[in-house]
């Protein structure tokens, strides 16, 4: 008896809606109170409930009581999990059940899970397993099998087939079904490798058989034709119909935005309201979308003040997809403080609402606005960092969307194209790499690592470093350069340190870089010992590359005598890079004889090349021997030798802006001299000093100060600091290697405005923050 009572009375609770699940749950535990225990048909009842209220734990908890599941406790959890989209405990379930338990509605359950969770091949394999096990297929069968076919049909004959199979089951009469069949002929028109009129004519032939229709049944019909484009035939079936049914009405409506037929969209909305048929929440956002694409404000303002006036108690699922529509048509028409005024007074959101007022701040500009909306966001799509990125890099932030692209991918996004081509977009801004389109994949990673790396974003190269799900010693290598690249070579060794942890095997390229790197940071004891390593731990024979490199570590260094061993000592017989890394020491540290002595060598090797002229002109001027500067410049006249002129550039709006030495063609030249004027102005308050002694002419102090205010790079940052957004980092590049007094300069400059400036010279970066560079003035 009190078995029976209980029953009865989960019955009730089961039959009733979501809101009787608490009363079940209360006499649930009046059970346990009570110490009753309930068997099979009660506790299934009691699973199901659970189920029901998304409480799958306690569900499979009571599962798990059951010594014995019957086939209903099975099939209804295999249902409860596919509907939480957990197909793996689902397929457990059904594994785990005896195929002598089994009945048609348990395979039904598995069925449908696989193709409600959009798993059409499973669905569809199961079924024949089903056949084969001889279970007879019913219409709930077909219908969720049929579902699934349309998933992934792509012939005309699966359809076929299905269909005289459903003829020989005696269920081609049913409604339900023949709209399941009606829908996959439809869907498969879609393919490119099927025939759309054929299949559609199949489709039609089923409607016109049918003994009984539905809303479903027009609207699929309708929504076939307009996704095939032929909105001539979409609208004569509307047109057909005997009843007004508002699914209908609204996938034409639909047809005609997405076809950008706006005027026949708001025809048919008028035409709705005359007949009295119900608007719905997807008639109004249909609408909404067509006067936001066509900048009908207006008349996308007439529509929110009719369901102001129609629409007095709306259900949360209307009012949150019509608001979201409106917050779309209020900023596309530039009114986003109107539409953050509807987005404010919102009851509930989506990410469709965060994003639409995110987009409306970055399409217009207002970055700084874009931002703090972006931190406000309780969470984040894909969509939102997408956005933000792009608006970012578009506005001339490109560091921060590059910064932006690597955190995003820290917390576990996987970009998509358009994310990609944000963080490319960013590039771009900073004049980098050629815009390219990129995925995840090993190569792509690496040359992510690259690319950042040659931008100036270090950090943004080892964000994607540390995030690769894969590396090889491409990535290794990659990383290691652009470490060295930016001056951290104690942390470039650390990396090729731990690289050998990681059992990679360093190859010629892994040397060359590690050897850059300890030049670029004066850290001639470690380079010393890797260069040593090469052959005694790793038996690779260092080339004349290696070799250039260790001269140029020693030469950097001032170790000339140590050079000059090394040079002596080498199996075969130095060539230019290796008197080119000599020269370009001597002219750092003065050592005009061994200097002179690489030049001569030089000078037989490469008869030529300007940049060995130019290096030991430069080592004459800084010791002030300009007689022997006017030979060099004689001799380069004799030979016909011109020097590369030094120019620089950076990229503002998308255009690069190049500038040459006294420049006086750039157009707003004379504007970025009166600037540099007022920032030397106050730099000289912080105690920069003119440093006439990179002025490689003889001519009288007053007259060098003003060379040096003409270097291309000066004009380049001044250029950078006038036109790009508060707060943007200046990124120049150079041809030549950096002037020593636009340098000091820059390091004044950066204190002075507050902000990075980055040049990169044709050797390396200088990253100038608060009145340091990254170099240590190493260089």
């Amino acid at each position: 008896m009190v078995a029976n009572r209980y029953a009865t009375q989960l019955q009730l609770c089961c039959s009733q809606r979501s809101t009787s699940y608490p009363i079940a749950q209360t006499i649930h535990a009046h059970m346990i109170a009570s110490g009753f225990k309930p068997r099979g048909h009660i506790l299934n009842r009691l699973m199901d409930i659970y189920c029901k209220s998304s409480n799958i734990a306690y569900a499979c908890h009571l599962f798990n009581k059951i010594q014995e599941p019957d086939i209903v406790a099975r099939t209804t959890l295999i249902t409860a999990y596919s509907n939480a989209g957990n197909l793996k405990l689902a397929q457990e379930v059904f594994g785990g059940t005896p195929l002598s338990m089994r009945d048609t509605v348990f395979y039904n359950a598995m069925i449908t899970g696989y193709s409600h969770n959009n798993d059409g091949h499973a669905a569809i394999e199961l079924f024949c397993d089903m056949r084969r096990d001889d279970f007879r297929p019913d219409n709930f069968t077909f219908t969720s099998v049929l579902g699934a076919l349309a998933l992934i049909v792509e012939d005309e004959k699966h359809c076929q087939q299905m269909h005289c199979f459903m003829l020989k089951s005696g269920t081609g009469l049913v409604t339900s079904v023949l709209n399941a069949l009606i829908s996959a002929y439809v869907k498969c028109s879609y393919s490119p490798l099927a025939s759309s009129s054929l299949l559609m004519g199949a489709a039609k032939r089923l409607f016109d058989e049918m003994p009984e229709r539905d809303e479903l049944t027009w609207t699929t019909m309708i929504t076939g034709y307009v996704r095939n484009d032929d909105l001539d035939a979409a609208r004569e079936f509307l047109d057909g119909m005997t009843e007004n049914m508002g699914v209908a009405w609204n996938a034409m409506i639909s047809g005609y935005v997405h076809h950008g037929f706006i005027d026949e969209a708001l025809e048919m909305f008028r035409k709705m309201h005359l007949k009295g048929i119900q608007h719905d929440e997807f008639t109004y956002t249909s609408v909404i979308s067509a006067c936001a694409n066509a900048g009908l404000f207006k008349h996308g303002k007439q529509v929110h003040a009719f369901i102001l006036r129609t629409e007095e108690k709306p259900k949360p699922d209307f009012s949150l997809s019509v608001n979201n529509a409106l917050v779309t048509l209020y900023w596309k028409c530039g009114k986003v403080d109107e539409a953050r005024e509807i987005f404010d007074k919102m009851l509930s959101r989506d990410f469709v609402s965060w994003n639409a007022i995110l987009s409306a701040y970055v399409n217009l500009g207002r970055i700084v606005e874009a931002k703090s909306f972006f931190k406000e966001m309780p969470e984040r799509n894909l969509l939102t960092w997408t956005v933000m990125i792009s608006g970012l890099a578009q506005n001339g932030f490109g560091e921060e969307g590059l910064k932006l692209f690597n955190q995003m991918r820290i917390e576990g996004f996987e970009p998509c194209d358009y994310a990609f081509a944000g963080a490319i977009t960013s590039c771009a801004v900073l004049g980098a790499l050629e815009h390219g389109r990129h995925d995840s994949s090993l190569s792509a990673g690496n040359a992510l690592i690259t690319m950042y790396a040659r931008c100036g974003i270090v950090e943004a190269a080892n964000c994607v470093f540390l995030t690769m799900p894969y590396l090889d010693s491409v990535s290794w290598n990659a990383m290691i350069a652009a470490l060295g690249q930016h001056g951290h070579g104690l942390q470039a060794i650390e990396l090729f340190d731990q690289m050998l942890k990681e059992n990679i095997v360093p190859d010629r390229i892994t040397f060359l870089t590690v050897l850059s790197a300890c030049s670029h940071s004066g850290l001639v004891k470690e380079g010393r010992h890797y260069f040593n390593s090469m052959c005694g731990c790793y038996g690779i024979t260092p080339g004349e590359d290696h070799y250039a490199r260790l001269i140029d570590l020693l030469a950097r260094a001032g170790k000339f005598s140590e050079a000059n061993d090394v040079i002596e000592s080498m199996p075969f017989e130095p060539g230019a890079p290796i008197w080119e890394a000599l020269l370009a020491g001597c002219r750092t540290h003065g050592n005009m004889d061994l200097g002179i002595r690489a030049a001569e060598r030089l000078f037989e090797l490469m008869p030529q090349h300007d940049g060995t002229y130019v290096l030991l002109s430069n080592m004459y001027a800084t010791a002030g021997w300009w007689n022997e500067v006017a030979k060099v410049r004689k001799l380069m006249r004799d030979r016909g030798i011109k020097k590369e002129p030094g120019c620089s550039w950076t990229e503002v709006e998308s255009k690069v802006h190049v500038f040459l030495v006294d420049d006086t063609v750039h157009p707003e030249v004379q504007a970025v001299y009166n600037y540099l004027e007022q920032l030397v102005l106050e730099t000289r308050k912080l105690g920069y000093v003119p440093d006439t002694k990179f002025v490689l002419h003889d001519m009288e102090y007053e007259h060098k100060e003003s060379v040096l205010a003409t270097h291309s790079e000066k004009l380049a940052v001044v250029f950078g600091l006038m036109k790009l957004p508060l707060g943007a980092t200046i990124r120049v590049f150079k041809n030549l290697r950096i002037c020593g007094d636009c340098h000091n300069a820059f390091k004044f400059m950066s204190k002075v405005v507050g902000r990075e400036i980055v040049v990169r010279d044709g050797k390396r970066f200088h990253h100038f923050r608060n009145g340091e560079c990254s170099c240590g003035n190493y260089w």
